[in-house]
């Protein structure tokens, strides 16, 4: 006899309401993925260097024209609140203080992998293809690639293109801000 196992899918609400009730803390490094709780990986320090480099270069290309939101919750949808290494965002003056940022409020989001690549590609990239959100890049500390998602439509981005060290990229919001790939490894 098969015995089917069902899953508890729960929701962002949810999800804060066992933060609220001290179920989870803020030590718990876990962010809810299509309404599964997942933990995070422990961050290395190439990860941790490349998320800080990135947070300085871009505040410094930028300028204030985007808030930098490093390691944050953004809310997709009900079932999903991810934890990106950036979100460029757009500003408000609350700076996100009443609620997290939702796909409408974001120009760019950046996962930074050494460890992940195989889920933030499989999982994470398809998540934010169907929030909408207009461009992803995936940062592999370890090949030393840029992945750049743009174009999401029906859930799937439509321009995908993958820059080694010796190329530039620029952000599709931003185009004035030019990036060389080998700045950042």
């Amino acid at each position: 006899m098969v015995v089917q196992l069902l899953r508890h899918q729960f929701t962002v609400k949810q999800f804060h309401k066992m933060a609220e009730s001290g179920i989870l803390s803020e030590n718990d490094r876990v962010e809810l993925i299509r309404g599964e709780m997942i933990d995070m990986s422990p961050i290395g320090t190439r990860h941790s260097g490349c998320v800080i480099f990135l947070t300085n270069l871009l505040a410094l290309l930028l300028g204030g024209r985007a808030l930098i939101n490093v390691q944050n919750p953004v809310e997709l949808d009900e079932i999903s609140e991810p934890q990106p290494d950036i979100a460029l965002l757009k500003p408000r003056p609350d700076f996100y203080r009443n609620a997290h940022p939702q796909p409408e409020d974001i120009f760019l989001i950046i996962e930074v992998a050494d460890t992940t690549v195989k889920y933030d590609r499989q999982v994470k990239i398809p998540l934010y293809a169907e929030a909408n959100i207009p461009e992803v890049w995936l940062i592999d500390v370890n090949q030393k690639i840029i992945e750049v998602y743009r174009h999401p439509h029906q859930g799937i981005y439509q321009d995908m293109q993958t820059l080694e060290k010796n190329q530039s990229l620029s952000i599709f919001a931003f185009p004035d801000v030019s990036i060389h790939v080998s700045e950042i490894f």
